[in-house]
C-alpha cells in the first residue's frame, strides 16, 4: 500500500515573514524553519535566522544587505 506524499508533508515546516530594512527596501515570504522559531523570543530567533541568511547571501553576491528594521509574520 503506497503512502500519499501529501500525507507525509508537515504543514508547519516553515514560517513566512515579510522583512523591512532600514533603507526602506522590503522582502516578502522569507522562510524560517519552524524548528528555529521556538522558545520565548520567537521574533528574535526569526530575525537572527534571517540576518544570518542575509549575511550569507551578501558574502556570495558581494552586495551586503542593510540592517533589518522590522519583521512581520505572514499567513498562519
Amino acid at each position: 500500500m503506497a503512502l500519499n506524499a501529501r500525507a507525509k508533508r508537515k504543514s508547519n515546516e516553515y514560517i513566512l515573514f515579510d522583512v523591512t530594512y532600514e533603507d526602506g527596501s522590503r522582502t516578502s515570504n522569507r522562510k524560517v524553519p519552524a524548528a528555529e522559531f521556538a522558545g520565548f523570543d520567537r521574533e528574535g530567533a526569526a530575525k537572527a535566522y534571517i540576518e544570518a541568511q542575509d549575511r550569507k547571501i551578501g558574502e556570495a553576491s558581494g552586495m551586503p544587505r542593510g540592517a533589518i528594521k522590522t519583521i512581520f509574520r505572514v499567513g498562519r
